[in-house]
C-alpha cells in the first residue's frame, strides 16, 4: 500500500533546496526538453553561458515540489509541462534574448541512425587511413568509390551519399563517424519561459529577426512620411519638413507673382511666357 513519504534521500533534498534558492535569484525560469538534446551539447553551453545563466538538470518530481509553492502567475502551467527529460535555465536576461542566444549556439554533431542530414554530406576524395577489410563493404553499400593503395582505403572521387533533409541510414551513420564527418546540426530551444507572471511558449519565443527588422524599418518610414505631411517637427523629420515648406513657399510665390531674390527669375519668366501667349492670341483676334 502506498504511503506518503516523510523523509527523502539527502541527494534529492539538496537538489530541492538548491532549486528553491536558485529560483529566488533570477527573474526568468525557462524549460528545455532534452528528448533530442545530447549531453555533448550541454557542457560547452554551460561554459559559454557562465555568469549569464544557470543550466540545471533535475528530477521532474523534485522540480515540481520546489516550484509549486512559488506563487508566481503561470507557474502551474509551467509545472504541468515538466514531463520527460527536462532541464531548467535560470537567468536575468530576456527570454527572447535567451532563446536567440541558444539558437545561435548550434553545433554540428556526428550522425546516428535515423538522424536527418542538416546539410548535403560531401565525402571528399582522400586517403582514409583505414585498413582494407569489412569496411570495403560499408563504402560499397554507401556507393562511395574506393581503391586500395599502400595498405589503406582511398576514396577516389568526391561523393554525396546523402543530401540535406534525407534520413541517414543505420549503415551510413558509423561510416561517416569514422570519416569524422558531422552532418547533423543541433541546438537547444526553449519550450517555455516564465517572466514576471507571464508564461511564453516556443511559438511566442521564436522571432524572425529579419522580418521584424524590415517591419520596423517600414513603420519608421511611414511615421516619417506622416510627420512631414503634418509638418510635425522632430530631429528626424526637421530637414524634410523645412525642405517641403521651402518648396511650397517657392511655388506659392511664383504662382502669385510675388518676387523675391529666390523667385524673381521664375516670376519674370512666367510673366514673359504669359505675355507672349496673350500677344499671340491678340494677333488672331478680328473684331466683328
Amino acid at each position: 500500500m502506498h504511503q506518503n513519504r516523510s523523509t527523502y534521500p539527502e541527494r534529492k533534498t539538496r537538489m530541492h533546496q538548491q532549486l528553491q534558492a536558485t529560483r529566488g535569484r533570477y527573474k526568468v525560469l525557462a524549460l528545455v526538453k532534452m528528448d533530442k538534446v545530447r549531453s555533448s551539447q550541454i557542457l560547452p553551453l554551460r561554459k559559454r553561458m557562465k555568469g549569464e545563466a544557470e543550466l540545471v538538470s533535475i528530477k521532474n518530481r523534485i522540480a515540481r515540489k520546489a516550484l509549486e509553492g512559488a506563487g508566481t502567475g503561470g507557474i502551474r502551467q509551467f509545472v504541468d509541462n515538466l514531463t520527460g527529460q527536462c532541464m531548467l535555465v535560470l537567468t536575468d536576461m530576456s527570454p527572447f534574448k535567451l532563446n536567440m542566444l541558444l539558437t545561435k549556439n548550434r553545433i554540428m554533431l556526428a550522425a546516428r541512425a535515423g538522424d536527418t542530414a542538416s546539410v548535403d554530406v560531401v565525402v571528399k576524395k582522400q586517403n582514409t587511413g583505414i585498413a582494407p577489410g569489412p569496411m570495403l563493404t560499408e563504402f560499397k553499400d554507401a556507393k562511395i568509390p574506393t581503391r586500395i593503395d599502400q595498405g589503406t582505403i582511398w576514396i577516389t572521387k568526391d561523393t554525396i551519399p546523402v543530401k540535406k533533409g534525407d534520413v541517414i541510414s543505420e549503415q551510413l551513420a558509423p561510416l561517416l563517424t569514422k570519416l569524422n564527418i558531422k552532418p547533423v546540426e543541433a541546438g537547444i530551444a526553449l519550450e517555455y519561459a516564465l517572466e514576471d507572471d507571464m508564461l511564453y511558449d516556443r511559438s511566442d519565443l521564436t522571432i524572425d529577426v529579419d522580418a521584424v527588422r524590415n517591419e520596423l524599418a517600414l513603420c519608421q518610414q511611414r511615421a516619417l512620411n506622416l510627420a512631414v505631411e503634418a509638418a510635425y517637427v522632430t530631429p528626424e523629420s526637421v530637414a524634410a519638413v523645412l525642405a517641403k515648406a521651402s518648396h511650397v513657399a517657392r511655388s506659392l510665390s511664383v504662382e502669385s507673382g510675388h518676387m523675391t531674390d529666390e523667385t524673381k527669375g521664375e516670376v519674370l519668366q512666367r510673366a514673359h511666357l504669359r505675355g507672349r501667349a496673350l500677344a499671340g492670341s491678340a494677333k488672331g483676334y478680328a473684331p466683328a
